[in-house]
């Protein structure tokens, strides 16, 4: 099945991705979303359609605009503005290559071209649109979060009772919320009822959360003991699988992918 998903991700980000005038344009955003990556988020988006009883074709076009978003914020978050980052999965990030002002709009083009994209969906369009903004504002008020701490060094102090708060807020925003999106914008393009889209949405915060505790461990800069982020990895996952039993549909694909994300070197 994750084959299958996979497949279907790139054969409709390949579909979606323009080529146009300025050439430098569509060559930038095509570098961006091409260059690698899990595509998790929408492999969420399309086991989601499934389990509510849907079929994953029913979401491959709101699953192609959580990636195109999700890029658009890694242009942004890379820039010397950002994160000054010179280097994205092996390669040079998009304002390296292209010039800063270029990834400045190859981002925001991604960003108008993701709810294009999400606005194809065979039904519920108006609440996935809903969805895809309510979570695309959420990342940025993550980020703004993000910023600000590092920038007058709220989050560096570990004994700190500030930083766990805040950094709860920049995971579950930052982090949790295009999980969020992903999962509910499937189960509404799968046709899911009101209880199985509040189901998913459960289940992909604490997905997400538990991705950023193993992003913590993996990067030993975690606001917590690696034991106690240990923990958490485990509760939220567990909470996420929780979640699925729920759901009316097959949730194989979901249950299968909150496990692998535990322990993951990469």
């Amino acid at each position: 099945m994750s084959d299958v998903f996979l497949a279907l991700v790139e054969q409709t980000l390949a579909e979606v991705l323009p080529s146009f005038r300025p050439a430098v344009l569509s060559e930038a955003m095509r570098y961006a979303v091409g260059t690698g990556g899990k595509r998790i988020r929408p492999l969420v988006c399309l086991a989601s359609a499934v389990a509510v009883g849907g079929k994953a074709e029913d979401a491959k076009y709101p699953a192609a605009a959580i990636e195109l978003l999700h890029n658009y914020t890694l242009i942004h978050d890379d820039l010397p503005a950002m994160d000054n980052d010179r280097e994205r999965r092996g390669k040079p990030t998009v304002w390296v290559k292209f010039g800063e002002a270029n990834a400045i709009l190859a981002g925001d083009a991604l960003l108008a071209l993701a709810y294009q994209v999400a606005a194809k969906a065979p039904r519920n369009i108006a609440a996935i649109i809903d969805v895809l903004g309510e979570k695309g504002v959420g990342v940025v008020q993550g980020q703004v979060e993000d910023v600000s701490c590092s920038k007058f060094g709220v989050s560096k102090p570990q004994t700190s009772n500030l930083k766990p708060q805040t950094d709860d807020f920049i995971y579950r925003h930052k982090t949790a919320d295009l999980f969020i999106a992903a999962a509910a914008m499937g189960g509404l393009a799968g046709g899911g009822s009101d209880a199985d889209v509040a189901a998913l949405r459960e289940f992909a915060l604490n997905l997400g959360l538990a991705f950023q505790y193993e992003d913590d461990l993996l990067d030993g800069d975690g606001i917590y003991p690696p034991e106690e982020t240990e923990r958490l990895v485990h509760e939220t996952t567990a909470a996420a699988v929780a979640a699925l039993d729920q759901l009316p549909c097959d949730t194989t694909f979901l249950r299968e992918l909150a496990h692998k994300l535990i322990g993951r070197k990469v």
